[in-house]
């Protein structure tokens, strides 16, 4: 059974928060909103807990689950090699509607699907997502929805398709944007825009000091 907590409500969002971490930390998923749209989350080091997310969404392991931050030293922790251009951009978009792919570090104990060595992370600009972050740590986090089925924009919306899957629901209301986060590709030497979404090809090309056209080049790159 599961239970939906009121976080416009003091009462109701402390205890939430405090029930969604004792669910994540026991294995169970939580539906949270954040500052795009709604999302799935599990403990991103509970490999039979990613599983269970992968299979309330219907979806398989050939398309790995991004993982939320609450902060940006956590990368530190997860990446084989911080890039200047990761830098440049989570000093510029974090928190906020930006994902990057990085090569993760070696040494994770985790299994998020077939990642090909890769992660995608993104530090949400959501208070009750950085308040859950910061209990549980790094958070697999996909879309709260069955795959092939729309976005939920809000709590309603992801227990319609999820319903008992999920142990506990955080309504934050309705999703400020709605929009998903735009994905950046750092895993070879040109940076590469995956899909444009809440942060502008030109927004990104203004940080990075390059031209939008290179950023949306998918010619694979030499050497």
């Amino acid at each position: 059974m599961s239970t939906v907590y009121d976080c416009g409500d003091p009462g109701s969002r402390a205890a939430g928060l405090s029930a969604a971490t004792s669910a994540l930390k026991s294995g169970r998923l939580v539906v949270m909103p954040t500052d795009t749209l709604y999302g799935l989350a599990a403990d991103a080091f509970d490999s039979s807990a990613v599983n269970a997310l992968l299979a309330a969404k219907r979806r398989g392991r050939d398309m790995p689950v991004p993982v939320l931050v609450g902060s940006w030293n956590t990368i530190d922790g997860l990446v084989f090699s911080v890039r200047p251009q990761a830098r440049e951009l989570i000093r510029a978009f974090w928190p906020g509607g930006l994902s990057l792919v990085v090569q993760q570090a070696p040494s994770l104990a985790w299994d998020l699907g077939d990642t090909r060595g890769t992660v995608m992370l993104r530090m949400p600009l959501h208070p009750v997502a950085l308040e859950l972050l910061a209990e549980v740590g790094p958070l697999a986090v996909s879309s709260a929805n069955v795959s092939g089925q729309p976005p939920a924009t809000t709590a309603d919306q992801a227990r319609d398709q999820l319903g008992d899957l999920v142990g506990v629901y955080l309504d934050g209301g309705p999703a400020d944007h709605a929009v998903a986060s735009t994905i950046v590709d750092l895993t070879a030497d040109q940076p590469r825009i995956l899909r444009e979404g809440a942060v502008s090809v030109r927004e990104i090309a203004e940080v990075l000091g390059t031209s939008p056209a290179k950023l949306l080049d998918t010619a694979p790159q030499q050497g």
